[in-house]
């Protein structure tokens, strides 16, 4: 199955809102088999929504289209659908008793905009949304299938999961399309290419590999869209079994990896706990740790010390240690995730220091760099980084680097060299 994703409103064009909806559909598409060809953002306008679903049907089994089906008057998708097919418009009885009874139970009186929610092209499949007044719509024309879904993104996601990719994989089958994404950190992209350059040369006809680099470290996915779907799967999973020996202690994992949930693992299985002390990463590395279930069993706390005084009267840094070797060295990092460590009886704790930027590099130390204190039961150590000049990557590569360094210590690799890592 081939299929396209077509996200409607001016409120993404001009940068309002973000569009994650198509990112999303397309995820699930693709662990449905679909080979995704294209993706489409249009504005409120007829001719523009009527483009897209004229260039999408040509390359598409399959489009998905989201945005546009709300009760005011910017809100065209409907009736445009509705002229695009030929259909005429009626009043479904079973959208108006849903529409009714959610506002009902809201407080909220039905009124003609609410009303008109119910008005459908009158050859579409109307696909119930239960958690919201819009309803889906299915259309088919020549073989190939449209369907058109609410923009709100957790409307969209149950009517997705609930009724749109049973009814696709119903209508088309599971396709064939098979991608798989390993994750890595600590590894810049350039030194990961050449290094995986041989093994890259010798994969087998039909699989195609992407680097995707971000402020954390690199993923690596690997494609197969022209064979049939349990032979382009074994190939992938032969291909990914040979990293180990060439990267292996860069790899993360793959599906949702990331430093964050890999460290997570490791704490888990060991029954270890784990602190941090942030300064130029202002809390980053907290949130990193608490944005994953469960984090409440290796979590224990941490501190934002961004002065020099809460380092001092707060982690118990020694002023002398700060007087002598400066408030962005190893010896404050060390001394920082020490005193974290202390505080709060963890087994490991993490710490950074440094100049986040665009200003402020004192003492011959650029903007962009970094100390990454380690502390766990036999002592402690620190690394010094170096990022860029942009504060915001800046934060996000030492808050990753940080935990990246605590699972290489964790490994068995506390060593190995990391992307931006200083002699």
């Amino acid at each position: 199955m081939k299929a396209a994703v077509i996200t409607i409103g001016d409120e993404i064009l001009i940068g309002q809102v973000v569009d994650t909806n198509s990112a999303w559909i397309a995820r699930r598409l693709s662990e449905a088999g679909a080979h995704i060809v294209a993706k489409y953002t249009v504005g409120d306008r007829a001719d523009e929504i009527t483009g897209a679903l004229d260039d999408a049907l040509r390359v598409a089994d399959a489009v998905v289209m989201t945005g546009g089906l709300g009760p005011t008057k910017d809100d065209i998708t409907k009736t445009t659908l509705a002229r695009y097919f030929g259909m005429a418009m009626r009043e479904d009885a079973g959208v108006l008793e849903d529409v009714s009874a959610m506002l009902s139970a809201r407080g909220i009186e039905v009124n003609s905009l609410n009303r008109a929610q119910a008005m459908v092209p009158d050859g579409c499949r109307v696909l119930l949304n239960v958690n919201g007044t819009a309803p889906g719509m299915w259309f088919e024309r020549d073989g190939r299938v449209a369907v058109s879904l609410p923009g709100v993104p957790f409307e969209m996601k149950a009517l997705v999961t609930g009724q749109v990719l049973p009814l696709l994989l119903e209508r088309f089958g599971q396709g064939d399309a098979v991608h798989r994404t390993v994750h890595t950190s600590g590894i810049a992209e350039s030194v990961l290419a050449e290094r995986l350059s041989g093994w890259e040369e010798a994969l087998p006809e039909g699989l195609k590999l992407a680097y995707l680099p971000s402020p954390e470290g690199v993923r690596l996915r690997l494609s197969s869209v022209s064979l049939p779907a349990m032979q382009g799967r074994a190939l992938i999973d032969a291909g990914f079994a040979e990293l180990d020996s060439l990267i292996g202690p860069y790899l993360l994992g793959d599906g949702e990896a990331d430093t964050a949930k890999a460290l997570a693992g490791l704490l888990v299985g060991m029954g270890k706990t784990l602190s941090v002390a942030e300064s130029c990463t202002g809390g980053h590395i907290a949130s990193m740790l608490t944005a994953n279930e469960g984090a409440s069993s290796y979590f224990l706390g941490g501190v934002i010390a961004y002065s020099a005084g809460v380092k001092e009267s707060v982690l118990g840094v020694a002023p002398e240690v700060i007087e002598k070797y400066g408030v962005v060295s190893g010896e404050t990092a060390v001394a920082m995730a020490e005193g974290v460590r202390r505080i709060t009886g963890s087994d490991y704790a993490v710490s950074t220091t440094g100049y986040a930027g665009p200003e402020g590099g004192e003492d011959g130390q650029p903007v962009g760099t970094v100390w990454i204190g380690i502390a766990h039961p036999g002592g402690g150590y620190a690394r010094k980084m170096r990022f860029g000049k942009l504060r915001e990557p800046n934060i996000e590569r030492a808050s990753s680097t940080a935990l990246n360094l605590l699972r290489l210590l964790l490994t068995g690799n506390p060593d190995a060299p990391v992307a931006g890592g200083v002699s």
